[in-house]
């Protein structure tokens, strides 16, 4: 992926005497809804991808991240660039950075090259670290006083940062209907590189989500997983109602400038056909991370919804659901008998039906509902 022309000026923040009031702006200023994100390096360590993780630590992303070697300081680094890209975080402050060795310090920069990011470096010092002055010598910096530049803040201006209340919906299940066709009977298709028309074009309408359960959707697959392509996955089947065979068609060039559309094929003609699916606004910088990050990773031609990277053990989009608590209707349950007070009640495991509702023919594929209800018709 090309790094960003006119990139704008490294600032090297001198704050020499510690001072409270900085960092509590510093931290005020975190807001990453608004472009503004402040990372606190871990302290006692000096890995780049300890650093990488509190990156997306700040992003409200899970970590460590799974499937990927412990000792591979790409995958996290592309991850939070890929993350960065999609959202709209455009200034990124590093507090302590008068503590950051010289491969920490470069992967910022690449960082900064990748996203075009105003990043800012306070330095608890007097001057730069000879090793900031020495890696930034050949990048464009310069170099401003806390009193300028970090001014105290009200404590008050600290209330973003609060845990905000919680919704109804935050801790329930949620049981979407377009999740029912999600696991495929059959196997992967051929390659396609057709221009498809658009999914209502074709008399295929995906289950609707009200506006309230599909801000809670986005808000789970944000904070559930750090993996763009995993989130990316399972957000298409929940606004597409496709299978994940029909997910594996998809290639960036199938989405569209801005992730406004997305193309999912059916070269085999298993289904109704090729189609182009708009993408809801919720969705749109899941699937652009997953964009940037195939990209920053130089994937190629391979799907959008793999893994660009040498992995292990990467959930199935499946697991990924019921961790953020996503699941297709599931069996009515019976009325269970009253239970003592403060008696566990046992976990209940997802039954993921297996579909034909969406097959040419129907009658040629054998279903397992296993009591689930059937999904709505394609049709309207």
């Amino acid at each position: 992926m090309p790094t960003r022309p006119d990139l704008p000026p490294v600032t090297i923040v001198l704050d020499p005497h510690d001072d409270l009031p900085h960092t509590r702006t510093a931290q005020a200023a975190h807001n990453p809804a608004t472009g503004q994100a402040t990372v606190h390096p871990t302290i006692g360590t000096d890995s780049t991808i300890c650093l990488a993780y509190d990156i997306l630590a700040a992003l409200g992303k899970p970590v460590p991240l799974t499937g990927y070697p412990r000792l591979d300081p790409q995958p996290p680094w592309a991850i939070a660039a890929a993350w960065i890209l999609a959202t709209p975080i455009t200034h990124l402050t590093v507090l302590r950075a008068h503590l950051l060795t010289r491969r920490r310090i470069t992967d910022l920069l690449t960082l900064r090259e990748r996203t075009g990011l105003h990043l800012a470096l306070v330095c608890h010092r007097r001057r730069p670290t000879l090793t900031l002055e020495q890696v930034l010598q050949a990048t464009h910096h310069r170099i401003a006083e806390a009193a300028a530049h970090l001014p105290g803040t009200d404590h008050d201006n600290l209330s973003h940062l609060r845990p905000r209340p919680r919704g109804p919906l935050h801790d329930r299940w949620l049981n979407l209907p377009a999740l029912t066709t999600l696991c495929a009977i059959d196997g992967p298709q051929r390659r396609c590189r057709c221009t498809p028309p658009l999914a209502h074009d074709r008399g295929f309408h995906p289950p609707q989500m009200p506006p309230a359960t599909a801000t809670e959707v986005a808000r789970r697959l944000h904070t559930a997983t750090a993996h763009p392509h995993l989130a990316a996955a399972l957000a298409t089947a929940v606004f597409t109602a496709a299978s994940d065979t029909q997910l594996a068609t998809a290639l960036p060039t199938d989405l569209t400038h801005g992730a406004a559309t997305i193309a999912l094929h059916d070269p085999d003609g298993l289904r109704f056909g090729c189609a182009t699916h708009p993408v809801p606004p919720w969705a749109r910088p899941l699937l652009l991370a997953a964009s940037y990050q195939h990209a920053i990773a130089a994937g190629g031609d391979t799907p959008l919804f793999d893994a660009p990277f040498a992995n292990t053990g990467l959930p199935h989009p499946t697991d990924l659901a019921e961790a953020s608590k996503l699941r297709p209707p599931q069996p009515p349950r019976n009325r269970p008998r009253s239970r003592r007070v403060g008696q566990n009640h046992p976990t209940e495991k997802t039954i993921w039906p297996l579909s034909n509702a969406h097959y040419r023919f129907p009658w040629a594929v054998m279903e397992d509902m296993r009591g689930c209800p059937p999904p709505p018709a394609r049709r309207r």
